[in-house]
């Protein structure tokens, strides 16, 4: 049994605390047990259907408003970059959506929207990109004013990398053509970090090898997270994060979002609800009750190509075979397993939060320990970050 050694000025001064301190922005909020807990879901994207919001029964959620360009690797596969043209005109969009639905939406700037949001019926959206490819640029001075731009436009979260590396970190899925790699964060990388914290942005690992993750731990002064994710002790894959990255995280006081992509979830092959938990069980034990919480991945309603298909996932996997073949051919950590779905049929749905509600409580969870776990950790960690 591995013994985890935390950081006694955060991941213990976190442990010391109750539930309701954990929790206490939301004291003072009507009573919202009545009707459910606090739900955040840490990764979708603004919905094309604005009553998917409400349905959605979320107070608030992290969303992924970037642009991207599909780039051809030199080994045949694709990547898909943020440029800073692309993410700038994406996130103008992004933020005339949210001003023209007032009555639904409220725009996350600071961890404090989020109680405004319950007061007011609304549901609080905070902006993301996915891949710090939009910061471009040759020195530092580029890079602070484009990353300031992002912010003056309401950029709350940024991920490092997506999938592959990039000149500030290295990627998950980075590969020499015979065997992982495992590349560090870059000098570049660490001066975005400080830059980050000095601007009060929310960092973001997913995606990051693990080596960057770990790297990113030790230099960032505030809580990071990965947003959406899965444990590598359940599934080998190298999208997946070893348990080491999984308590770095939470030593920051950062959490670790449990995602949908259930190819990543396990290798069984009818993907179920239990799958989802087991996941959730394992950050919790590896990383505390405080580091724990829920992503999708998809559109708050799901993943369109399977509800078309009513959550068939031996023909809905087919759209990801040859991508997930060209991994394989670069002998990528977990491709040599043949994928045979994509979503937990429970899950894909737009009532999910309320579905693993349940399920944790079927599980034995305490009421306070379902509530971190499906919104007031992240709560705690955009009020922390977000200020």
């Amino acid at each position: 049994m591995t013994t985890t050694v935390c950081n006694p000025t955060r991941r213990h001064l976190l442990k010391g605390l109750g539930a309701a301190t954990l929790m206490s922005p939301f004291a003072s909020l009507p009573s919202m047990a009545k009707s459910q807990p606090l739900y955040i879901d840490g990764l979708s994207f603004l919905p094309n259907d604005i009553n998917d919001v409400r349905a959605s029964k979320l107070n608030a959620f992290i969303a992924d408003i970037s642009d991207i360009e599909a780039i051809t690797r030199p080994d045949g596969s694709t990547n898909y970059k943020r440029t800073y043209n692309a993410c700038i005109k994406s996130i103008a969009k992004a933020n005339a959506t949210i001003e023209a639905h007032p009555e639904v939406y409220r725009k996350g700037l600071i961890g404090a929207d989020i109680e405004l949001a319950v007061k007011q019926q609304q549901t609080a959206v905070f902006f993301q990109i996915q891949g710090a490819d939009c910061i471009e640029g040759d020195t530092a001075l580029n890079h602070w004013q484009q990353l300031e731009a992002f912010k003056e436009q309401g950029l709350r979260i940024l991920q490092l990398t997506h999938h592959f590396g990039n000149e500030f970190a290295g990627g998950a899925l980075d590969n020499n053509g015979e065997t992982s790699l495992n590349l560090p964060l870059s000098a570049k990388g660490h001066t975005l970090i400080e830059a980050l914290n000095h601007k009060n942005m929310l960092i973001d690992v997913s995606h990051s090898s693990a080596q960057t993750a770990l790297d990113t731990a030790k230099a960032s002064q505030r809580p990071i997270v990965q947003t959406h994710g899965a444990a590598r002790s359940i599934v080998n894959n190298a999208r997946c994060s070893p348990d080491e990255v999984i308590r770095a995280i939470a030593d920051t006081g950062g959490v670790f979002g449990v995602f949908m992509m259930s190819f990543w979830l396990t290798n069984n092959s009818e993907p179920t609800l239990k799958d989802y938990i087991r996941h959730i069980e394992h950050i919790s034990r590896v990383g505390g009750v405080e580091a724990v919480a829920i992503a999708n991945d998809f559109p708050l309603r799901g993943q369109k190509n399977l509800l078309a298909l009513d959550n068939n996932n031996s023909e809905g996997v087919k759209e990801y075979l040859g991508w997930w073949h060209s991994m394989r051919a670069n002998n990528v950590l977990g491709f040599e397993i043949e994928p045979q779905h994509v979503v937990i049929p429970e899950l894909n749905d737009i009532d999910r939060m309320s579905r693993i509600d349940d399920a944790l409580r079927k599980a034995r969870f305490k009421s306070s320990d379902r509530d971190r776990f499906l919104g007031g950790n992240w709560a705690r960690v955009l009020h922390d970050v977000l200020i």
